[in-house]
């Protein structure tokens, strides 16, 4: 797909599940590698794809978001090989994005990183997620 990702990593499950793009879910991931991954790579190194393209059944198999980016081919939760907290300041100080999330983690470092490009909706939205009482919550940062 660009110089530093693949396909098969913006694509990748282990669950048994169709994974596999629209013409439009392509074009916009390579937006999304574009505008936010490859810089990144250039400046911090090799990052992990955890997780990126998300068919809807795949998103649904998983109990992903119902209107999640990863659908759409805009989003991804990405690993700075455990320096999360240096990958997400730096998206936030140098990329317009729609959503960028410090998922779990403590106050030191995120376990993953999630980002969202949508080039329609770039409000740069920064939230927090934490585990409370078996649940998801999000807070604004």
């Amino acid at each position: 797909m660009t110089p530093h990702f693949s396909y098969d990593e913006m694509t990748h499950t282990s669950k048994p599940v169709e994974n596999v793009p629209n013409e439009e879910q392509y074009a916009n991931m390579l937006v999304l590698l574009e505008k936010i991954m490859e810089p990144a790579r250039e400046v911090l190194g090799p990052i992990k794809v955890n997780s990126g393209f998300r068919s809807y059944k795949l998103n649904k198999y998983i109990g992903g978001a119902s209107k999640s980016h990863h659908t759409r081919g805009m989003a991804a939760d990405l690993d700075l090989w455990r320096r999360n907290k240096l990958l997400f300041d730096w998206i936030d100080k140098n990329c317009e994005f729609t959503q960028l999330i410090w998922e779990f983690g403590d106050n030191d470092n995120p376990r993953w990183v999630h980002v969202a490009y949508d080039p329609n909706d770039l409000r740069n939205e920064k939230l927090r997620a934490d585990k409370r009482g078996g649940r998801t919550v999000y807070t604004r940062m």
